[in-house]
Order: structure tokens, then sequence, then C-alpha cells
């Protein structure tokens, strides 16, 4: 089992940056696939990026392309999302999410998953 912990959201300006960071603790985290997924109140979670257990491989979601990039650094258990050219549509809580089984780009393929970091993008 792994504990997951986002950290890094908060308010910025549209048209500014923010670096969401994922903090795993538990079991080995580069057996662990991890994906950022994203919600509003009253719509599905959305599925933002995922990134392989050796970080090789990734897959951005519609709303990142171009401006979003996900890393990992497994020897310090956590994954990074950096968001860049953050638009008003970008808020929402951002959860990360893991999978030793699949690559998480789904949320039903996801097995743990954090508590949410909040991102607000005004005008």
């Amino acid at each position: 089992q792994v504990q997951l912990v986002e950290s890094g959201g908060g308010l910025v300006q549209a048209g500014g940056s923010l670096r969401l960071a994922c903090a795993a603790s538990g079991r080995p985290f580069s057996s662990y696939a991890v994906g950022w997924f994203r919600q509003t109140p009253g719509r599905e979670r959305e599925f933002v990026a995922a990134i392989s257990t050796s970080g090789s491989e990734y897959y951005n979601g519609n709303s990142a392309q171009g401006r979003f990039i996900i890393s990992r650094d497994n020897a310090k258990s956590t994954v990074s999302l950096q968001m860049n050219s953050l638009k008003l549509e970008d808020t929402a809580v951002y959860y990360c999410a893991a999978s030793s089984r699949f690559f998480p780009n789904r949320e039903d393929r996801a097995d743990y998953w954090g508590q949410g970091t909040q991102v607000t993008v005004s005008a």
C-alpha cells in the first residue's frame, strides 16, 4: 500500500505557473505509475497527466497538452506537475493517484488517491 500527499496548490493569476508535488510513503514508490486528475464541483474527475514507474513514459490529457509537464524523482518518492500558462478553467482540486497494476490515465485504473490540493486561477 502507498500513501499519497499532494502539495503546491494555491491562488495564481491567469497566465502564471504552479508546481504541484505528490509525495508518497509506504511501499517502494518506483513500483507505481502515477497520474494527476482534477475535479470541479458537480463534475467528474478529469485526467490530467500520468507517468510510468521509471519516468520514461508519460501521457498528457487534453487539458495538459503543451502547458503541463509531469515528472518524477523515485529517489525522493515524488511526482511533480509543472503547470504553466494557467487558465481560469484550470481551477480545480488536483489529485494524484497511483497504481502498481495499470497506467493510471483513467480514474478506474488508479488504486490509491491523495486528498487533493486546491488550485485557483484568478483573472
